[in-house]
């Protein structure tokens, strides 16, 4: 039989236990991912709704998520820097650069194998890092803001891309890098998916269980405090940027891949759709706060649109109003937020 003394305890003990749910349920309930993830879910409903036997199959979602695989490599760095409350404008032109560079080393040695691909892979990637290196390089130690930083080195990575091929398109990937990479299946599931989602999977890893990771979060909540207690932040930003370079690097790779093609001219977009989807996603573009969930459920939402849109027979222009009207309340929504959270520790 129970205690007069131990009724008590339970009692404070059943109270602590709830207010940890409700605490949780209110995070929750705050996380712009979990509503983003919700507005998905209506957008998927309801064109499949309106086209249920074209939209909702499997070989739709595949190309789905194809179309967004190197997106999705993006964004996987671009999470990490925007958490830090920077930008990184260039990763559509470091892209550009760097399968240019890749793409004419595979072109002089003619080889349609393995050995050259690997080459480009190499190439493109240390190019990339590069490029990254100088972004952090110029934000950390010239101070320059880094809306500016990668604004400028957008320019001169596409014009050094132009440079080298004169602005025309290289048309000679190796057959083996389209062939398994950009065309190739395992289980149905398009491999330049497989490889997307692995890498998606490591970052989440490295963003979410890892010192690194925890020193991202520190640096974009408060930089200044983060200097204080012994974090190299200059170091890190150095690294998170140059992670964002390597993968754009990857990307250029697996762009080969997928068009058989450099696309000079097809980039222009990709890092307002990546910066987009990353916000959309629930990152802060004031730092301290994102998800690499919350980002590539927000890289789905353009992509549904677009599918969806063409299905039904509407103009894909409308895609470019939706994603831009969801990206301006989910900022409003992060404002408020915050707002709300200042308010509630004053």
């Amino acid at each position: 039989m129970s205690t007069p003394t131990e009724t008590p305890s339970r009692a404070s003990a059943t109270i602590e236990t709830a207010a940890k749910h409700e605490n949780l349920g209110e995070r929750v309930k705050a996380m712009q991912s979990v509503w983003i993830l919700g507005v998905l879910v209506v957008i998927v409903a309801v064109f499949g709704v309106l086209s249920p036997s074209t939209f909702l199959t499997a070989g739709n979602m595949t190309n789905i998520a194809q179309n967004i695989s190197i997106w999705a490599v993006l964004a996987v760095g671009m999470t990490f820097v925007i958490i830090t409350s920077g930008i990184d404008l260039s990763v559509g032109s470091v892209l550009v650069v760097s399968s240019v560079v890749a793409a004419q080393a595979m072109e002089r040695l003619g080889d349609q194998g393995w050995g050259t691909a690997l080459v480009g892979l190499t190439l493109s990637v240390v190019v990339g890092t590069f490029w990254g290196c100088l972004n952090g390089f110029l934000v950390t130690k010239a101070k320059v803001p880094p809306l500016i930083v990668t604004l400028g080195t957008l320019s001169v990575a596409l014009g050094v891309a132009q440079i080298l091929t004169g602005g025309l398109d290289i048309r000679s990937a190796p057959t083996v890098l389209v062939d398994n990479i950009g065309y190739g299946r395992l289980l149905g599931v398009p491999v330049i998916s497989i490889i997307a989602l692995v890498i998606v999977i490591l970052g989440g890893i490295l963003l979410h269980k890892t010192r690194f990771g925890r020193y991202t979060y520190a640096i974009g909540s408060n930089e200044t405090s983060a200097r204080r207690v012994g974090i190299p932040v200059d170091r890190k930003l150095i690294q998170i940027y140059a992670l964002t370079g390597f993968l754009a690097g990857v990307a250029g790779i697996l762009s080969l891949a997928q068009y058989g093609t450099t696309t000079i001219a097809g980039q222009s977009l990709t890092n307002l759709n990546v910066i987009a989807a990353v916000v959309i996603g629930g990152t802060s573009i004031f730092g301290g706060q994102g998800s690499m969930f919350g980002s590539m459920v927000g890289l789905f939402i353009p992509a549904v649109l677009q599918s969806g849109f063409v299905i039904i027979g509407v103009s894909p222009y409308w895609q470019t109003v939706a994603v831009g009207s969801i990206l301006i309340t989910a900022v409003y929504v992060d404002q408020q937020r915050r707002a709300n959270d200042a308010r509630g520790k004053s």
